[in-house]
This record gives structure tokens, sequence and C-alpha cells, in this order.
């Protein structure tokens, strides 16, 4: 793999518009990026002090405190009743497992990773650091007659989807699940905004998890769910995440991260068993996001822009039918930063993603602005 094959990275392009944003009065809001701004809830913190004095090396697995916790959340949260806690796996970000599961599968040339068509631009990225090649498979109709060069090795899904906000119900996830069983795909479903899940008709408290018995069958192989707290529990800043599923698989991907050093620090997997079991701040995360995003929609659509999808995670997901660029020019015409969908793909060209991720403050200055 050449770093010549890598896309540039795409934050890199919206310096002007960040400059034109942080001219207006009042200075800029950022709803670029979503970068979660609210305290670390104290029970995380305190678990984190407790555990400073970590002199020894900590476990590539995960404590078994920590992976029966994941397991616990999977129960309560998630109606994953039968995840053994040792399919769970500790990772350093969500982002870095996504970036290198393909590699860690042993994945390369001649192998297609695929992935929908407006998404999170690290699974193509991961695809090409294997040397495999990067499939958008909108649709598994789309893939046509298989041949055994044709059939991805790997299927990735993101539900709640990162940037559209769209959730994937069980049946769907079911079929994906059969027909990938079906042709011998592993399937890696991206799961990381499942608790903030924004539907007003679902009866469940987060969204529907690939691990779900109602889609698996009763059992977890070839499927892996990924998962971080970085949005839920404000935890960012300790690349607090985790991988569940297939037990072979986790521990295939086991092995090579202990080769290769990829470990989790002791204090983090600490911090991350403590905020597995404090629902309170996750409801009290959720309703400041929620609160944020009733303010924001209705100053979005004010400006003349339709929400589409966006039932759940960390954004609206937005157009007014018009080049992504241009909507993000008018954003920036009042001091708003915002993200164009081209980002995420070609699908995304007329749409922007417009995080919830700012204080109070700055979403009120966003509203303002966008309804005056």
């Amino acid at each position: 793999m050449s770093l010549r094959s890598l896309p540039d990275f795409p934050w890199d392009s919206l310096a002007p518009f960040k400059e034109r944003a942080s001219a207006v009065s009042g200075g800029l809001v950022d709803l670029s990026v979503g970068t979660p701004v609210d305290p670390t809830p104290v029970v995380v913190q305190d678990a984190l002090r407790a555990a400073a004095d970590a002199p020894g090396y900590p476990q590539t697995y995960g404590t078994p405190a920590l992976r029966e916790a994941v397991a616990a959340w999977f129960a309560r949260r998630r109606s994953v009743p039968d995840l053994d806690p040792d399919g769970v796996l500790p990772t350093i970000g969500s982002k870095e497992l996504v970036a290198w599961l393909p590699s860690l599968l042993g994945l390369g040339p001649g192998d297609i990773v695929g992935f929908p068509g407006v998404a999170y631009p690290t699974y193509d990225v991961g695809a090409r650091l294997a040397g495999a090649t990067p499939l958008v498979v909108d649709g598994l109709a789309a893939l046509g007659p298989l041949t055994p060069s044709t059939t991805p090795k790997l299927l990735w899904l993101n539900s709640p989807g990162n940037p559209t906000g769209r959730v994937l119900g069980v049946d769907h996830l079911a079929k994906v699940v059969a027909w990938a069983r079906e042709h011998g795909v592993v399937v890696a479903s991206d799961e990381c905004y499942a608790e903030l899940d924004w539907r007003a008709d679902s009866t469940e408290p987060t969204t529907p998890s690939i691990l779900d018995p109602r889609v698996t069958g009763g059992s977890h192989e070839g499927l892996l769910a990924v998962y971080s707290l970085s949005k839920q529990s404000n935890l960012a800043g300790y690349r607090a995440a985790f991988v569940a599923g297939d037990v072979t698989l986790v521990r295939q991907l086991l092995e090579v991260r202990k080769h290769a050093g990829m470990i989790v620090p002791w204090p983090v997997q600490q911090a991350l068993t403590a905020a597995l079991g404090d629902d309170a701040h996750v409801a009290g995360q959720k309703a400041r996001y929620a609160a944020r995003r009733a303010t924001l929609r209705a100053a979005v659509e004010a400006f003349g822009l339709r929400v589409d999808h966006s039932d759940a995670g960390l954004y609206l997901w937005a157009t007014r039918g018009e080049d992504a660029w241009a909507t993000v020019e008018a954003m920036a015409a009042r001091g708003i930063l915002v993200a164009p969908g081209t980002f995420y793909g070609q699908a995304g060209r007329e749409h922007v993603r417009i995080a919830l991720t700012a204080c109070d403050e700055r979403i009120a200055a966003a509203a303002e602005r966008l309804t005056a």
C-alpha cells in the first residue's frame, strides 16, 4: 500500500470556510466535527484516578471485569443476553479498529471490503491500508451475481449511520446476516451512536445491534459489533472502545494485537468498566443532546434546509437541494462551520452534516444566526 493510494484528509479543505466563519461577529460556531464538549462523568474520572498507579503492562484482552461489563451492558441496553465475555476485546478508540480491521483479519490484494455509499471515510481507508479493494455496497442486490472474486470478504454496516443518522431495523439486519453466512462474509457493524436514539416510536432504549438474537438466530458466528464510549460518555480523549461478537474472530484479532502492542492502557480499561456500569450519566448526556437537537433542527429548517434521516446519533443530515459546498459557504457566512456531504461519498454531494456537539451557548448562537 502506497500513501499515494490514500485520499487527502478531507477536513483540511474546510480551512478557508473556518476562517470566514471565524470573522463573523460573535465568533465561530464549529459544528463540523462531532467532538464532545461536555465534562467527562465524575464516576469515570474517579475510576481513572483510582487506577493511576499502573506500573505493569495491561492485558491486551482486557481485564475479565471489563469484558464482563461489556457483556452485561449488551444484555441490559442492547437486547443481547447471550454475549460471551470471551468475545470482547477493548480497542484504542473505535477509529483504529475500523482502520485496521481488514488487516487484522488478514485481508489483502484481491479481497473486497464493502461499506455504505454515504459513510465514514475510514471504512474506505481501512481497505486501502490492507491493500484490499474498497467497494460501495448500497444494498446487496447491487452486488449482482457473485463469484469468489467478486464476493466481499468483509462487509461494513453502520447503524446508526454517520453522517446520515439512519437506523437499520431488526429485519434488515437479519437479512444481511443470512446473506453473509450464505456467502462466507464477515459482517462488522459500527454501532457507536446506539444510545442516542431519537425515534419517537422506538420501544427499546437503543438501536438494534447486529448481535441481537432476533438478528443472529442465536449465533454470533461471523459477526462483530464495534462500539465506542466517546459520544455517550464524553470519553473521546480516553480512546475507550471495544469490539464484540464471534469468539473465534475476536481471538484472531487478539493474537495479532498482542504481537503489535495494540493495548488499551489499564487505567482506561478501569474507566471504561466504570462507564459501562453507570446508565445515569448516559441518560443525562442524551437529554442534553436532545435539547440541543431540538433547538438546532428548528433553526436549520427555518434557514431553508430539509433534514433527512437523522433518527439517531449526533448529527443533522440536511440539504436544500444544492451543491454541498454552496451550503457550507452559506452557513460560513453566518459564522457556522459544517461538513459537506462529499466528505462521506459522492452520494452525499447535496447534503451537509451538522453536529450537535457544541455547548448550549454556541448552539443558541447558531440558532439565532440561522433564524435572524
